[in-house]
């Protein structure tokens, strides 16, 4: 057996074994039942009151439905606070009516931009947390669908070592192959490798809904400390770990409705992402490449062909142990299945080598209309008073105040 051959069926056993056991890490955690003990949040089984800010800007497919579910939560104690940027947009009428046909929900809408940092949700969202009246608070984007029971999975994750807790999306309601594809990317991908490294104890942070204390932001600045990144879920992350802390997941990660998606607005917003985690976590994204089907599977041909083994009947063996381990995933998480679905998973590992090359040749990005680039933060945080913040934030970790 010459070497090629061994590093090819080496590659292969690789990849199997790290893509099955990610999917039986998500599995567990998708499907242990909820702990009956309190959080540890709770104080003598009574939970605190919870802020809920969530940034809204235009309309979205299911916005009545996204934004409603916001007013029909279980949790005793909590107060929504909306956040917009502008107030001819035309998600406010939208927002003006769930509130007023909810009145027994303490409830509010924010209206203007901050403009402090590079990142237009982040300033969004800023007066939101200013005026928010709770120690406790969350963000959460206009597009998650929110259980009854949002709140008190959220808490239930919540740790004496947590700093945050956040939920992967997963796609829901998708209209449209497209739709799909985004699908097997949220899904079975990246929500599964998120979930596997959170049980490991590597949990990132993901910006669609974050628990926070307030009293943990408060003394380096505020929410506005993770205009530090592009991407303030990886400055929380960072923040988070740089206090000795653990970002968490929760158990089972909360619906995205999709609706309709072209093609190109499903590329173009892995490459914003595929780009943004490059540049935050270049050590963690440059193995990407290998976690699709894509790099095995030509491997797997390759061994097939020098054992002279049968090509069609080695490529249907290899699509059926890969994705039928996805299949398994969605069926047992309750998560989006149809028979669209295994197309979707290979167009999706077809587009990861090129995505992860397009993740390296570039750094500009567009956000909801804005023309971004991954080193805009740090131009912004200078120009627009963020350095002092920054230089707190270091202080506070140990480091030196003139780094």
């Amino acid at each position: 057996m010459d070497l090629p051959l061994i590093a090819a069926l080496l590659l292969v056993v690789t990849a199997f074994a790290f893509h099955y056991v990610s999917i039986a890490l998500a599995l567990v955690r998708t499907r242990r039942k909820p702990s009956p003990g309190t959080s540890v949040l709770a104080s003598a089984g009574i939970g605190p009151p919870v802020s809920i800010v969530r940034p809204v800007c235009g309309v979205e497919p299911f916005e009545q439905l996204t934004l409603g579910s916001t007013f029909k939560l279980t949790y005793p104690d909590y107060e929504i606070i909306f956040c917009c940027g502008r107030e001819d947009d035309p998600v406010v009428p939208i927002v003006r009516s769930l509130i007023a046909a909810h009145p027994e929900r303490d409830a509010r809408l924010l209206i203007g931009d901050d403009g402090r940092t590079a990142n237009p949700k982040l300033n969004n969202v800023l007066k939101g947390w200013a005026a928010a009246s709770h120690d406790l608070v969350v963000l959460a984007d206009s597009n998650v669908l929110m259980p009854t029971d949002y709140i008190e999975q959220l808490m239930a994750a919540w740790q004496p070592d947590t700093g945050l807790v956040c939920s992967p999306p997963i796609g829901d309601r998708p209209q449209g192959f497209a739709a799909e594809v985004e699908c097997a990317f949220l899904n079975t991908y990246q929500a599964r490798w998120q979930l596997a490294a959170d049980a490991i104890g590597m949990g990132f942070a993901q910006g669609k809904s974050m628990l926070w204390r307030r009293s943990d932001l408060e003394p380096l600045g505020g929410i506005a400390v993770l205009g530090q990144e592009a991407a303030e879920d990886a400055a929380a992350t960072k923040v988070v770990r740089s206090r000795g802390l653990r970002v968490r997941l929760v158990d089972r990660p909360f619906a995205q409705a999709l609706g309709p998606r072209t093609l190109s607005q499903v590329w173009s917003r892995q490459v914003r992402w595929a780009r943004l985690r490059r540049a935050t976590f270049a050590l963690y994204f440059a193995p990407e490449v290998l976690t699709g089907s894509a790099v095995p599977g030509t491997a797997w041909l390759f061994a097939a062909t020098s054992l002279e083994y049968d090509l069609p009947i080695a490529l249907v063996t290899f699509g059926l142990l890969w994705f039928g381990a996805e299949a398994l995933l969605n069926r047992l998480a309750g998560w989006h299945l149809t028979w669209w679905s295994p197309a979707a998973w290979i167009t999706r590992d077809l587009a990861l080598p090129v995505l992860w090359c397009a993740a390296w040749t570039g750094n500009g990005f567009t956000w909801r209309g804005n023309a971004m680039t991954v080193s805009m933060p740090r131009q912004a945080n200078n120009r627009d008073g963020l350095a002092p913040t920054l230089a707190k934030l270091r202080f506070a970790f140990g480091g030196s105040a003139d780094e």
